[in-house]
């Protein structure tokens, strides 16, 4: 009897010892992602910039990219004003080295539905049914001819989603509607989808590479995307950790 309650107290405690080293395995993994996590910050500092666009709004002209007219050499027009905050391949929340930015957000001075967004370079709009605050230009991509490309744009509607601020001329269900570089698309809104948190005033801009049968790639993922630096001659690029604002180069 005596022998059947030691044994059985062994075998609780080599349980109870796994359980201890399955719990340290877990908590150094987790505090491994954590320490990742917070060096994919370091790397990035956008949202130095952004919290002082927030917080500091005297600041903000000093802080703004106005171009209007293509960089010397470049093929595209940067699509809005503001500050280019948030850039190609970005760590900085809330984005990290797991999940990276897919294009540029330009943050506008100004309310909902005031600042004026335009079509990059010349292609085909198109906006889905379902799309409030989307639309999507297919191009003939000026720096390798031959090869499909898209613009993207998003975020042009109210933070609610109930008011859309893409332009009247392309109504929801919109396809391949030819539209001219400068050609004005929307303006900057605050729609984040489904996400509850707030986005704040910008367009988010992206580049998006076509699958085989010519349709746009998901845009969420980078891979599917092109860095948007050699197009605007601008380095948006994070590995290039520009000051701001970005000019030409």
């Amino acid at each position: 009897m005596l022998k059947n309650l030691v044994t059985r107290l062994r075998r609780l405690s080599w349980w109870k010892k796994g359980l201890i080293a399955l719990a340290g395995v877990i908590g150094t993994g987790i505090c491994g992602v954590i320490t990742l996590v917070l060096y994919s910050q370091s790397q990035s500092d956008s949202n130095k910039y952004i919290n002082r666009w927030f917080d500091d709004p005297a600041s903000r002209p000093e802080l703004t990219t106005i171009q209007r007219e293509p960089c010397p050499g470049a093929p595209f027009l940067l699509p809005s004003d503001g500050l280019i905050g948030l850039l190609w391949r970005d760590s900085a929340l809330p984005y990290n080295i797991f999940k990276r930015h897919t294009g540029v957000d330009i943050f506008g001075d100004g309310e909902p539905g005031e600042v004026p967004v335009y079509a990059a370079y010349d292609g085909y709009l198109t906006r889905l049914p379902d799309w409030k605050a989307t639309v999507i230009i297919r191009h003939d991509d000026p720096l390798e001819p031959g090869r499909t490309i898209w613009t993207y744009y998003t975020h042009m509607a109210s933070r609610d989603g109930d008011t859309s601020y893409i332009a009247d001329s392309f109504p929801a269900g919109t396809r391949e509607v030819w539209v001219t570089q400068g050609t004005l698309l929307g303006t900057q809104g605050e729609y984040s989808g489904g996400s509850l948190a707030p986005v704040g005033l910008h367009l988010h801009f992206s580049i998006v590479k076509s699958d085989p049968d010519g349709s746009f790639k998901n845009e969420s993922r980078l891979g599917n995307t092109l860095d948007p630096s050699p197009y605007f001659g601008m380095g948006v690029n994070i590995a290039g950790k520009p000051a701001r604002p970005i000019m030409c180069q």
